[in-house]
């Protein structure tokens, strides 16, 4: 009998195992968030209404921080550590997507699929913070910067394929045989994911009950009770130098998706971009520049280190976003837009591999996983928040103009950062 190898004895097969799972998330946010979005907004579709859908989407990312506490006070199963959340999760997240199979006009049941993908991210959120709290549980410390570089190379690809593999089907094979691909991908994934074992002794029958040999193993500290998680997380997050490095960088990630989507909106709306053309670019040039950053960023931030390299990529976005606003009169030059979006693919993820780390190290001792999750969520409220000030912000002004007031608010967060530095400087 063919003996498969197991999660927490091999590093290629964790390697492998959450680059596809952050793959799984990516593909549906590069399919709803950008080829579905830009398609909507190539027929016309206002831009009020593309911000909200991008939106509502993100809402169930910011409440993820209740999952990451319940998944680490019921983390183990006959299925392995944390697994059946994941099996669970993946398996109602496809269930949901194999409704889309049902729009047959995707303008007019624009409500439709707002729903649809809103129900997806409720499950795809609790997927997140599984994934996230095994491999802060069974990686070792000395892989986790490049645990996290194929995490987020999956991410990039899963974008990439759902923003421009799916805009293609989209526009010459139809919604449907979208839907379908999608659908197909999801499930190949869930079914290796069923067969990957977390432990040799793990069952493929799920239960919440904790195993014989845990039972010894485990006490009450172990699994703390929901208040304490809580309470404790509440005690990390409220903390001053936690609470003042978290600001900047949830600030910074919030000005990020303002830009972001307001250029991509510009691009199409004003300056008649083909809607499938900018998807392909935001898929694969951007996809590309974004994988050998994330792959070499690993590697300069193990050097600098993580707090010095974040000041950097902070000051580099705030002058590439006052510097890139600036010549909004030119970007009707394709050559400059282009070198812009490609810029922001480099930064965004740069950006990422520098912050993560920082954001791990202010995570306390047993609650790791709930308070980088709930880290997360906020960072996603960003996003959601940045997807609807654009919508409202483009009916009032330009793009260049918004880019602009986000590189003065990141440069007066910093420069208030810099006033209220403690007189010993903190290495964050």
């Amino acid at each position: 009998m063919i003996s498969l190898p197991i999660l927490r004895n091999s590093a290629p097969l964790r390697y492998f195992t959450f680059f596809y799972l952050y793959a799984m998330q990516g593909v549906p946010a590069g399919f709803a968030l950008t080829a579905l979005a830009n398609y909507l907004i190539g027929k016309g579709v206002d831009a009020l209404t593309i911000g909200s859908f991008d939106a509502i989407i993100g809402i169930p990312w910011i409440i993820n921080f209740i999952w990451g506490a319940v998944i680490d006070r019921y983390q183990f199963s006959l299925m392995g550590l944390r697994k059946h959340w994941i099996i669970f999760s993946q398996f109602l997240a496809l269930l949901t997507l194999t409704s889309l199979l049902f729009v047959h006009d995707p303008v007019k049941q624009v409500h439709v699929i707002l729903a649809i993908f809103f129900t997806h991210s409720i499950f795809a959120s609790v997927q997140d913070a599984s994934v996230d709290a095994l491999a802060i549980a069974i990686v070792p410390v000395n892989q986790q910067g490049r645990i996290n570089a194929f995490m987020r190379v999956g991410m990039v690809c899963g974008v990439a394929i759902g923003a421009a593999v799916f805009s293609t089907l989209v526009h010459f094979y139809g919604f449907y045989y979208a839907a379908a691909a999608q659908v197909i991908f999801l499930l190949i994934f869930t079914v290796v994911t069923y067969i990957i074992k977390v432990d040799r002794e793990d069952s493929y029958i799920p239960s919440f009950h904790t195993k014989p040999i845990e039972k010894a193993a485990v006490s009450a500290d172990d699994n703390p009770d929901l208040k304490w998680l809580f309470r404790q997380l509440y005690n990390g997050f409220v903390n001053k130098i936690s609470l003042k490095t978290f600001s900047v960088i949830a600030l910074i990630y919030l000005c990020l998706s303002v830009f972001i989507k307001s250029f991509s909106f510009h691009l199409i709306h004003n300056l008649h971009w083909d809607d499938n053309n900018l998807s392909i670019l935001q898929g694969t040039w951007g996809s590309l520049v974004t994988v050998v950053v994330v792959l070499c960023g690993g590697v300069f931030a193990d050097r600098l280190g993580a707090p010095r390299m974040l000041r950097i990529v902070t000051y580099a976005i705030c002058g590439f976003l006052l510097f890139f606003g600036l010549l909004g009169m030119w970007w009707h030059y394709k050559s400059l837009s282009v070198t812009g979006m490609l810029i922001y693919s480099l930064a965004d993820p740069m950006y990422s591999i520098a912050a993560i780390p920082v954001l791990m190290a202010l995570c306390l001792k047993k609650v790791e996983a709930s308070q980088f999750t709930t880290y997360m969520a906020v960072v996603n409220l960003c996003d959601v928040l940045g997807a609807y000030i654009s919508g409202l912000a483009m009916r009032v002004t330009t793009a260049p103009v918004i880019g602009v007031t986000c590189g003065l608010v990141i440069s007066t967060a910093l420069c208030i950062q810099w006033l209220l530095r403690p007189a010993k400087q903190l290495a964050t």
